[in-house]
């Protein structure tokens, strides 16, 4: 339906595996402020709700009141402290979460001008699986992906063929 209209490889992949997972209408609650990614989701007939920025180590609340039946989180448990925190309080039944996967080729991300812009974990794959099934969720489906970039240099390489990202649907145990 939007072939070659993403802006991010990321959409694409993060639009497929939901389509796949969690049918349209859904209604969603989406971890973070309302970014571009919400508009594909909206076209496609999901109804999305978002946090509105709180620290979701500390304020969990959104996750314990909402009514909505999918909980989305992509790119988010990375900037976490205490994800474990936010994944054992959602109520949803339902959830479909991203995050980017540790790099041995790269250091965790920092960025040189927003000091609350950081990853705080990098997870490998079976990390993010063990917080999730501790916090009480079942792992139904998962998905890698890479993410080039178009630079030249051993790391733009080894991003060709390195998975970069990871999505999960999982279920309330």
């Amino acid at each position: 339906m939007y072939e070659g209209t993403f802006p991010h490889k990321r959409y694409k992949e993060t639009l497929e595996f939901i389509r796949a997972h969690v049918p349209a209408p859904a209604s969603i609650l989406d971890l973070g402020v309302r970014n571009p990614f919400v508009e594909f989701l909206e076209k496609e007939g999901y109804t999305v709700n978002n946090t509105s920025g709180e620290d979701l180590d500390l304020e969990t609340e959104a996750v314990r009141i909402t009514d909505a039946e999918v909980v989305t989180a992509f790119e988010i448990f990375e900037h976490l402290i205490a994800p474990f925190n936010v994944l054992s309080d959602i109520t949803a039944t339902k959830l479909v979460a991203s995050i980017p996967l540790r790099l041995w080729f790269s250091s965790a991300y920092r960025s040189k001008t927003d000091p609350w812009d950081r990853h705080y974990h990098e997870f490998e794959d079976w990390q993010f699986d063990w917080l999730l099934e501790k916090a009480g969720w079942e792992i139904k489906a998962r998905k890698k992906w890479t993410h080039p970039i178009k630079k030249i240099g051993f790391r733009p390489l080894l991003r060709y063929f390195t998975p970069r990202y990871y999505i999960i649907y999982a279920e309330r145990r």
